[in-house]
């Protein structure tokens, strides 16, 4: 298999973007780095489409390593021919490969190895042949045996229909037609496990659905309640729509061993065939659904990570709690702690009044203007209490409610301790909720992805993968907005480019012994960062105190000095470096593609030279619309009524809707049948985690604490609906018919039967 080729068939790509793409990757070169200063030889692919593109390699790798094995592992049983290399050859999954090797596996002992040990293979293959004038009974007296454990002419037969049934199990091109007819006709089914089984699964207690239209997060959904043991999950096809297959490949004519034949086949199904076929199917159910869902999970935490920062404000942190008060942290706009303190808004109406007073002369002393309210326990008595409190301040002051999630975790970590020696772990949650207001992305990737919360069934995904799709975006996330190198946390500088853990530590350190770096070249003499990691890493760090103004760019150093013959040209001095205006005009009617060959560099990098000169250290996230502050208009449920208009935060994506804020204490949900008026296969296609959407109210469930949004403005008339087929009482002889052309159209591609595909 041509690897290279088949990537840029399946990624619709030119041979040279994949084949220069490729290399890089094999020379440890990290896809931030290629994404960002080798566009011109990777075509600009983005980070996403450079790492979906290496996972895929990384499977096609696994697949050929793994065919040359099991062709090494057959050549050396003597048994390899042209047809079976050619089938290895052929094969382009997995799967595919392990079914050819099926028959040469070593296996346990079962009952057809036992029936070959006792000799009976001749009998089968003689069974197999199906003469009309051969009688397998009398055949079979031959291999009596008292000896050898063959009793008597019936158990000799029996022992050839073993064998005659693993063999059929051990088909390859089988095995692939039933599972073709699983996912085509196949049903998904569940029912409670027990009388005492867990009520939040009884969605799925009398639950079936045919198999290509089970959505990921029912899949995800069933796996956790089997593994809870609350359900009971299985696949079936129709009735005898299995054993019609194999009999269809392997049954000649209706004679005595042609029955014989048939009855093998259908044992062979049952015992063999179905039970296993039935594990792949879910495997992969499974393993699809956990894919989908650590892409769906991906996105929202890239939205929350590049979530617009609320800059240059003094925030307030509130992280709030019943009986252990509320924790307070002010911090100023680089997030230095500058007070703390403990309140108690929800208890006697004398520890309110001493609350209001603290916060108050804390806002007034420090200038706050922005409060961050931690969504946890407490947060809806918190942010009645902020609204009030705010209403009474004779200055514009605004609040947000964020997420949480994982803040504790952060606050008991080893980091937390280093970074807050003087702080309790309680006060510790509320400088990270007030930071998570000023700057989501330096705060949040202190913490485990999965602890961020954005997305399902997050903690039942296989680790391993989910930890390196998580970390790939949190790391492209990082170097897509860069960090200025003398104020980021070791954290934070272990996700950039070509920087490990251990050289994050030693930047800072190098920066605690020397003071501020003052140019990029001083990254040299950290320990541990040798020019390799410099090359992959300069161009991400920010060196705003640097005499040499591209040090505090996204230009990497290899790129100076076509920086400088750009200025040059334009007559521009490197002083105005930041200057947008002067540098817009001195740009304007430029034929940057002459301008590139006459510099001798690249139209993509020239490019973004321009437009880090024309803004210094931009911030993508800037051009992000802001989040939605709040400025004491808390609602509450009760205040809801159908068809109310609001605007909302989007929290969270899943597969099956929305959760949006919209300022009442309880994320209201719009269904993805009300996301948009036209088809969608997923949320995602609409809405993304931090987006200020419109909603408007569709019902309210005070019991339940639930909200049903929709994002169809009801002022409008509703798209009219696809008519239906009328279907009435043929729904049956339909799928009757269905049946019978799946059987069909999947025997018809097996080598041993004959049949006529009818017409659909």
């Amino acid at each position: 298999m041509d690897i290279n080729k088949v990537l840029a068939q399946e990624f619709n790509l030119r041979q040279e973007q994949v084949d220069n793409t490729v290399a890089l990757l094999d020379d440890d070169k990290t896809i931030p780095f290629i994404a960002r200063y080798r566009k011109e030889v990777t075509g600009s692919l983005d980070d996403q489409v450079i790492r979906e593109l290496y996972d895929r390699l990384t499977y096609l790798r696994n697949l050929e390593k793994r065919k040359e094995e099991v062709v090494n592992a057959i050549t050396e049983q003597e048994k390899m021919t042209d047809e079976i290399a050619a089938a290895i050859e052929k094969a382009v999954t997995l799967v595919e490969v392990e079914d050819i090797y099926r028959p040469y596996k070593p296996k346990r002992k079962t009952r057809a190895s036992i029936a070959r040990e006792k000799g009976l293979e001749p009998l089968a293959e003689l069974i197999m042949a199906q003469s009309a004038d051969t009688d397998p009974n009398a055949e079979a007296a031959a291999f009596v045996n008292e000896e050898k454990g063959v009793a008597d002419a019936a158990a000799a037969v029996q022992g050839a229909m073993d064998i005659i049934a693993e063999d059929v199990s051990d088909n390859a091109e089988l095995r692939k037609a039933l599972r073709e007819a699983y996912n085509k006709s196949g049903k998904i089914t569940s029912a409670a496990a027990s009388e005492e089984a867990d009520v939040v699964y009884k969605n799925y207690f009398e639950y079936s659905e045919n198999v290509s239209k089970t959505a990921g997060h029912r899949v995800l959904a069933l796996d956790r309640g089997e593994k809870e043991g609350a359900l009971k999950v299985s696949i079936d096809i129709p009735e005898g729509m299995g054993e019609e297959i194999c009999r269809g490949q392997y049954v000649k004519n209706d004679s005595a061993c042609g029955t014989l034949v048939a009855a093998a086949c259908d044992d062979s199904f049952s015992r063999l065939i179905a039970p296993s076929v039935e594990r792949e199917i879910r495997a992969e159910l499974s393993a699809n659904a956990q894919e989908g869902a650590i892409k769906v999970f991906s996105s929202n935490l890239r939205q929350l990570l590049m979530a617009p920062p609320v800059k240059n404000t003094v925030t307030l942190g509130l992280d709030p709690g019943y009986a252990h008060g509320c924790k307070v942290a002010t911090v100023d706009e680089t997030g230095k702690v500058l007070d703390t303190a403990i309140v108690y808004l929800t208890q006697s109406e004398r520890r309110k009044e001493e609350a209001k007073s603290v916060l108050t002369k804390m806002i007034n002393k420090y200038g706050v203007t922005t409060i961050a309210i931690g969504n946890g326990t407490a947060s809806r008595e918190t942010e009645d209490f902020t609204a009030d409190l705010i209403r009474g301040i004779d200055r514009k002051v605004s609040y947000m409610v964020v997420s949480e999630a994982g803040a504790s975790v952060y606050s008991a970590s080893k980091l937390a301790a280093e970074e807050f020696p003087d702080y309790d772990v309680s006060l510790r949650s509320a400088v990270s909720i007030a930071r998570r207001l000023q700057d989501p992305l330096a705060e949040l990737v202190k913490i485990d992805p999965k602890a961020v919360g954005v997305g399902q069934y997050q903690h039942d995904m296989p680790k391993a993968r989910m930890d390196d799709a998580l970390k790939g975006v949190v790391e492209d996330c990082v170097n897509s907005v860069g960090v200025d190198v003398n104020t980021a946390s070791y954290s934070l500088l272990s996700y950039i480019s070509g920087i490990n853990s251990a050289v994050a530590k030693n930047i800072v350190l190098y920066r605690e012994e020397n003071g501020a770096f003052t140019d990029r070249k001083q990254l040299l003499k950290v320990k541990k960062l040798g020019a390799k990691a410099y090359e992959q890493c300069a161009g991400f760090l920010r060196v705003p105190e640097a005499k040499n103004p591209f040090d505090n760019t996204g230009i990497h150093p290899e790129s100076y000095a076509a920086a400088k013959a750009l200025l040059e040209k334009c007559g521009i001095d490197e002083s105005d470096v930041g200057n947008t205006e002067k540098l817009t005009s001195a740009m304007k009617d430029r034929d940057l593609a002459a301008l590139a060959k006459e510099l001798d560099t690249g139209l993509p990098t020239l490019t973004d030279i321009v437009k880090e000169l024309e803004k210094p250290g931009r911030d993508p996230r800037d051009e992000l619309p802001p989040p939605l502050m709040r400025s004491g208009d808390v609602m509450e449920l009760k205040d809801l009524t159908p068809g109310m208009e609001l605007m909302g935060t989007v929290r969270n994506v899943i597969d099956f809707g929305a959760f949006i804020d919209i300022g009442v204490h309880e994320d209201g949900l719009v269904h993805i049948s009300q996301l948009c008026d036209k088809f969608i296969k997923h949320p995602l296609e609409v809405v993304k985690v931090g987006d200020v959407v419109k909603v408007w109210v569709l019902d309210v469930d005070m019991q339940r604490g639930r909200v049903s949004l929709t994002m169809k403005d009801p002022s409008k008339p509703a798209a009219p609906k696809p008519e239906r087929r009328q279907g009435g009482g043929k729904k049956k002889k339909q799928s009757d018919k269905r049946n019978e052309r799946t059987i069909e159209s999947i025997g018809s591609n097996l080598g041993g039967i004959q049949v006529r595909r009818r017409k659909s």
